[in-house]
């Protein structure tokens, strides 16, 4: 009987990891490049992929991009404010498998955060 139960449980697993959404993921992305990505499986709720890019008013030029699994209802795009400075967030949502996954070119840490530093620098107007 215990071999049966184990045999249903297995089964069952197999169903819904077979189901699930796979997504690209990005935790960090800076100016267009992931830092480090990889693909995850989505759980629960979370029954799309995106890709998000917060963008601030200041210069335009500086912007971080995320993506990964969510639920529906949150692929909505906001706008806010922090320490004065505007930014706009734009989620963009789809349902297929890797259907977020954009191009993304690896950069050692280093490099971006060196990029980094070079625009919010070139951002408060020092150059």
């Amino acid at each position: 009987m215990a071999k049966v139960l184990w045999a249903i449980i297995a089964v069952a697993a197999c169903i819904v990891m077979a189901e699930s959404l796979k997504c690209k993921t990005c935790s960090v992305g800076l100016l267009g490049s992931c830092l480090q990505s990889s693909e995850q499986n989505c759980t629960g709720s979370e029954d799309r992929c995106f890709t998000g890019k917060a963008e601030f008013d200041v210069s335009g030029a500086l912007s971080f991009e995320t993506s990964g699994c969510l639920a529906s209802s949150s692929c909505v795009n906001s706008t806010g404010t922090i320490l004065g400075v505007g930014f706009t967030i734009t989620r963009t949502c789809c349902s297929t498998d890797l259907c977020n996954a954009a191009s993304t070119t690896h950069l050692p840490i280093t490099t971006a955060l060196s990029a980094a530093l070079l625009v919010s620098v070139w951002a408060s107007g020092m150059f």
